[in-house]
């Protein structure tokens, strides 16, 4: 297949306007044949209901992103033989009807990032993405090749450019697609949400209407792929720079936009005022995380997770988000008191267990604890009590936590947030022991945040888990001030270190006491090795410990 293929002449523009829709769904990495399903049946039911094109996201066949899984030569031609039964299909069933989607296409040698525009199953045009981004979670020139030319499809006579996702943020390719004839643009896009991203997208389409004049409709997938996760919120942008038509976050949706030759409106009729302005940051980053939790575990194959319970407010957090992603059927909490536990922390486990309705065990390690410092004891003989009795506490849990989970097929769920995974504030093969980490990504200030407006839908969790100062408790008297900074500095630093790559000074310039920081930053230094080897955990921020952060863990490497 290449570019021209296929291609056929405009048509004559026609006076009737024409109904385009947007379909925004999951669609799984590496799952071809029900994602060829989806595109089929929502082409079928779309073009009952009027369509005159039907539009899928970027990479929809077989998911994004797929990784070394392009490398594989089975995974493609399963790619190629699933859009060649797509064609067949929609030639039966929706005739004249036209179809956009994702895909990946070998030509001449080589691999690209593509969309497919079909006619009565016929590829009357393809599209090659010109601008492959390689920054971030992306690294797509490590598979792809970049197209050069884009490409005009004509709908009943109207003129419509095709860009993929990176495209639309490039000057050069709104431009090209302008001068070839477009009268408006459809955007096919895999999106990863992260915060302020729905604000930079709404500033990016308004900005190219303005300067261009063509009215944009940009399509995002929905769903949790891995450490990322898409939030849909798909747009219609007029030729007056106007948001028209918004659709669902985090959730499946269609958008109906009908487009007469220069403008774009809702199909829907009276809808209500569509904002431009995005939903509070808590809402959306714990949608996210529902989100992210509810495929990760579904899409893995297990029944259900299992949570350690603290009585704290992370594990209390990680409890309130698997229920609403999974059900409360579907997770089970475990408190493994030790004998640094305090009272008040068994009765909120198990007062945020029964809030929730789930099934809640107790299983107190202080005789596996004990058993673990006799058989050690000769070895220790001489040595003062230090960190080491501090995880072994946590291994004890961390090893009972993965035998019930081999027992019950369960996945475990790991409790850390960012603020502790930066500094190392954690056990390797203890509390760091799980498949999957849904909090690792959010600093400390906001997992309080996002436990705040959890309660504020439903009270789950106890306010004093909120009020009362943060402990591991896994020493007399402890407590997370001990020996970090108050949270809120420390997230501070590790904003402007960590996600923004500010030097020192810089941030000292914020207010923040010189020492604190060198400490901050050496300790974020000294603990790669343990984040290399934590659970992969959701994105939220611009910058996740994961994918889009990759340090040596050995290095001479220090900033003075």
């Amino acid at each position: 297949m290449s570019q021209t293929e296929s291609a056929s002449p405009a048509n004559k523009t026609t006076s009737a306007p024409i109904k385009i829709v947007m379909v925004q769904d999951v669609f799984q990495v590496g799952d071809i044949k029900s994602n060829a399903d989806k595109i089929i049946n929502a082409s079928v039911d779309a073009h009952r209901q009027g369509a005159d094109l039907v539009v899928f996201p970027e990479l929809a066949l077989v998911g994004y992103p797929p990784e070394d899984l392009l490398y594989r030569q089975g995974f493609l031609l399963q790619a190629k033989n699933e859009c060649l039964r797509i064609q067949q299909s929609l030639k039966e069933t929706i005739g004249e009807t036209g179809v956009v989607f994702g895909l990946p296409i070998e030509a001449q040698g080589n691999l690209y990032n593509a969309a497919v525009y079909l006619v009565n199953g016929v590829i009357e045009q393809t599209y090659f993405k010109q601008s492959l981004p390689n920054y971030s979670v992306f690294d797509e020139l490590r598979y792809f090749i970049a197209g050069h030319e884009s490409a005009v499809i004509s709908v009943k006579g109207y003129q419509l450019g095709l860009l993929i996702c990176e495209d639309v943020w490039q000057a050069d390719c709104v431009r090209q697609a302008k001068l070839d004839g477009a009268q408006a643009l459809i955007v096919l896009n895999a999106s990863p949400f992260h915060i302020d991203k729905q604000v930079e997208r709404v500033e990016i389409l308004q900005h190219n209407v303005k300067t261009f004049e063509l009215p944009v409709m940009y399509l995002n997938m929905v769903g949790g792929q891995d450490e990322l996760v898409f939030d849909g919120d798909s747009l219609a942008v007029n030729s007056q720079a106007q948001l028209v038509a918004r659709a669902k976050v985090f959730e499946a949706d269609t958008l109906d936009i009908i487009f007469d030759g220069k403008n774009i409106t809702a199909a829907a009729g009276d809808l209500p005022e569509v904002s431009s302005d995005a939903l509070p940051t808590e809402t959306l980053v714990y949608k996210a995380l529902v989100t992210g939790v509810r495929d990760f575990v579904r899409q893995n194959g297990f029944s259900g997770v299992i949570i350690g319970l603290s009585g704290g407010v992370d594990s209390a957090l990680v409890l309130a988000i698997a229920v609403d992603a999974l059900g409360a059927d579907n997770v089970q909490a475990v408190m493994m008191p030790s004998r640094y536990t305090a009272d008040i922390s068994l009765q909120d486990a198990e007062a945020e267990a029964k809030s929730l309705d789930v099934k809640y065990d107790v299983i107190a390690i202080e005789e596996v604890f004990s058993s673990f410092l006799t058989t050690l004891a000769p070895v220790f003989e001489g040595a003062p009590a230090n960190t080491t009795e501090e995880n072994i506490q946590a291994r004890c849990r961390g090893l009972l936590l993965m035998a019930i989970s081999n027992k019950k097929g369960r996945m475990v769920l790991t409790t850390g947030n960012k603020s502790e995974m930066a500094v190392g504030y954690a056990t390797l093969y203890g509390d760091m022991c799980g498949g999957f980490a849904p909090i690792k990504d959010v600093c400390k200030t906001l997992v309080y945040e996002l436990c705040r407006y959890r309660n504020s839908v439903s009270a789950v969790i106890p306010e004093r888990v909120l009020t009362r100062p943060p402990t591991a408790e896994l020493r007399e008297g402890q407590c997370d001030q001990d020996s970090l900074p108050d949270y809120d500095v420390l997230d501070r630093i590790l904003k402007l270190s960590v996600e923004q790559d500010k030097p020192i000074d810089e941030i000292v310039a914020e207010g923040i006491d010189r020492e604190t920081v060198l400490q901050i930053i050496s300790l974020v230094q000294r603990n790669e090795h343990k984040r290399r080897q934590s659970a992969p955990g959701i994105r939220i921020t611009r910058r996740a410990f994961g994918r889009d952060r990759r340090y040596p863990i050995t290095s001479g490497y220090r900033r003075k």
